[in-house]
């Protein structure tokens, strides 16, 4: 039988949904609410910041969850289930669009108001609000919430050496209690798990039980939540759809699988922690591997298999876990079938890749820059995410054995303390790397070619106010040689002590390939007088060279900002006649101090730039630290660009050739260093 549909019926909901335009709600938009807060702030009006700012959070966790309610609601409420003709499925899509805008207007108010920049969106993802709240809860002596607002905006930024310093103070302060240092922002699934491996890790296997299942539910919900709000308007770049360039459908499927993309990202999104950019390695499947253990030590064996055979649907075949299975099924004496939720969830995710590869094999608009279309890679595909574009065979080299003890290439260079003396890895102390007349000669040069803020993006004091930082690069300083400003003897020193110390810890490692520059920077650190009374902060805060130190996870993610191509650093040192400024290594807490350095001249200290290595310096109290620092790389395409220009003045220079060789018109743009 023919199914008749009514045009008008359509046109109707069609003129509803762009006409609607009444707002039932009055939720004040996030955005205003935030710009009032700051505005507050400058003024010194700390009551009206928290006002604001707190207002502008519950605005735009309201408007999260609005979105979220809405669209599931309307979801459940106009199904595709009975789907079988163009116009059923526009209606299906009409009408879940025409339920949505009305959910949600009669929550929040017109849309348009509430639709905020994607700078302001920025700033509530990185927390920058609890930065404004602690500052305002510790002006009005509220400390409890200062502690919590602080607390909340370091989880999510780790590297931030001065909301650590005051999370330190806050915890000193009398009267402190552990229960004010709390995540505001935390999110549940994640705090249940990581408060379940705390009971497993205690042996408290009932407890861990009831945290790692409710860990479950609450990802599974999160999930949910996460996929709903994907669902909203999606960003086209260089496209103009006014122009109708592309048919009805190719347009549905793009937005579409870009749609399908977001949805997909959530199984990352769901398992990275705040301020991190790498997720939790195989996060969702090691709950099923607590749980199945902890079952059987609870002697509730059915379960253990129950959650066993969970996890084997993310890893197949995997040994140990096949071991467990075929040792809960002798005991039991029977199988059991994996819990529905997990296959269920499984399914789902391999029938999103098929349709990722399909709609991105069709693709005709392209994805906002900086967002990719992507499928997993390897046999699991839960942590490992490979471009369509980019996944092809590689064939790695094996990486390079860790040894130490090599030639020290120069007579003179004498070593003072290995690894095993430093108490850590890949860590070497030299003395005499150049002479006294030589260290007085790079410090003068220093002093005249340095700069306040080189190489630190302009700032002056980058890691503390209470010092003074000034830089300059090899190449600056050859191209000051060359105009006169400095001897020139000066200048190639520099560009041959940093060379030497390049061939000695090439050497001294034992490198099987060469080490190239990454970059190179001559530096003064000067105490400023008159702030140096109860410094207790570092002149450089503990960090690793090639990753993003995190002392609470334990663990150095090697992800941007990050310089993630170093490899080998070190730290040729011109003087001692200052207070204070000694480099330490540390521990991956950033507090337990395992060698320190006093540096004097000519004392070179060179080290693996990774996790296995953080260090810092202590504070300059008195006086100038004055130091060549140096990054190097075994990869040859992140070679230092300024020294390649350097190596061809220097060639130009003993050539005799330089006047035709140099471009006046060269821009140096020296990198931030870490």
């Amino acid at each position: 039988m023919d199914v008749h549909f009514p045009t008008s019926s359509i046109l109707s909901i069609v003129l509803q949904a762009l006409l609607l335009s009444s707002s039932y709600g009055s939720l004040e938009p996030y955005d205003l609410l935030y710009n009032n807060a700051v505005d507050a702030f400058y003024r010194s009006d700390y009551k009206d910041v928290v006002r604001y700012m707190e207002g502008a959070l519950s605005s735009y966790a309201e408007v999260r969850q609005t979105k979220v309610r809405c669209r599931l609601r309307c979801q459940d409420q106009h199904p595709f289930d009975s789907v079988s003709m163009d116009l059923q499925f526009f209606d299906v899509v009409l009408r879940r669009s025409n339920c949505q805008n009305e959910c949600i207007e009669e929550k929040v108010g017109t849309q348009s108001m509430h639709k905020v920049s994607e700078d302001v969106n920025q700033d509530f993802q990185r927390r920058i609000p609890y930065n404004y709240l602690q500052l305002a809860y510790q002006k009005l002596k509220q400390l409890d919430k200062a502690a919590a607002a602080a607390h909340t905006y370091f989880q999510a930024n780790p590297e931030h050496v001065e909301m650590d310093q005051n999370l330190e103070q806050y915890k000193a302060l009398e009267g402190s209690d552990q229960d004010h240092f709390v995540d505001r922002e935390a999110r549940p699934h994640q705090r249940s798990f990581s408060a379940g491996v705390k009971l497993y890790d205690t042996a408290d296997y009932k407890g861990a039980i009831a945290l790692f299942e409710e860990a479950l539910q609450e990802y599974y919900r999160a999930d949910v939540e996460c996929r709903a709000l994907c669902h909203g308007p999606q960003r086209f770049e260089e496209q103009d759809h006014v122009l109708y360039r592309y048919s009805l459908y190719e347009l549905v499927s793009d937005h579409f699988t870009q749609a399908l993309h977001c949805e997909h990202e959530c199984v990352r999104d769901l398992s990275t922690r705040p301020g991190r950019l790498s997720p939790m390695e195989n996060y969702l499947p090691l709950h099923y591997d607590y749980l199945q253990f902890a079952y059987f030590q609870m002697n509730m064996v059915e379960e253990a298999m129950e959650c066993a055979k969970s996890y084997l649907l993310f890893h197949e075949g995997e040994e140990f876990m096949t071991e467990n299975v075929d040792y809960y099924r002798e005991a039991v004496g029977h199988d059991v079938k994996p819990r529905e939720k997990a296959e269920w969830y499984l399914r789902r995710h391999k029938q999103e890749l098929e349709l990722l590869v399909i709609g991105s094999e069709n693709m005709h608009v392209e994805f906002t820059e900086g967002v990719s279309t992507v499928i997993p890679s390897g046999t699991d595909g839960w942590m490992e995410y490979v471009p369509i574009s980019e996944k092809k065979n590689f064939t790695l080299a094996p990486p390079q054995k860790l040894r130490e003890g090599g030639p020290l290439v120069y007579d003179s260079v004498q070593l003072v303390q290995n690894s095993k003396a430093l108490n850590g890895t890949q860590r070497v102390l030299l003395d005499d790397v150049i002479s006294v007349d030589e260290c007085a000669e790079l410090t003068n040069l220093a002093h005249t070619v340095t700069m306040a803020g080189d190489g630190y993006r302009g700032k002056m004091s980058p890691h503390t106010p209470n010092e003074r930082f000034e830089g300059a690069t090899v190449l600056k300083t050859l191209q000051y040689g060359y105009e006169g400003r400095v001897p020139l003897r000066s200048a190639r020193l520099f560009y041959d002590a940093s060379e030497r110390a390049r061939r000695i810890i090439e050497s001294y490692f034992l490198l099987n390939s060469t080490l190239h520059f990454s970059y190179t920077h001559l530096v003064c650190r000067t105490a400023i007088t008159g702030q140096q009374d109860h410094r207790n902060d570092l002149s450089h805060p503990i960090h690793a060279d090639n990753c993003l130190l995190d002392p609470e996870a334990n663990e150095c993610w090697k992800e941007p900002p990050a310089y993630t191509y170093r490899d080998y650093s070190a730290l040729l040192y011109l003087n001692g006649d200052f207070e204070g400024g000694e480099f330490i290594f540390t521990e991956m807490d950033a507090k337990t101090v395992t060698a320190q350095v006093k540096p004097k001249c000519g004392r070179m200290v060179g080290f693996s730039s990774g996790g296995e290595n953080p260090h810092g310096v202590r504070a300059v109290t008195r006086g100038q630290r004055c130091a060549v620092a140096l990054w190097f790389t075994l990869d040859p395409l992140f070679r230092e660009l300024e020294r390649l220009q350097a190596d061809e003045v220097m060639q130009a220079l003993d050539n005799q050739s330089s006047q035709s060789q140099w471009d006046t018109s060269l821009n140096i743009n020296p990198k931030d260093e870490l």
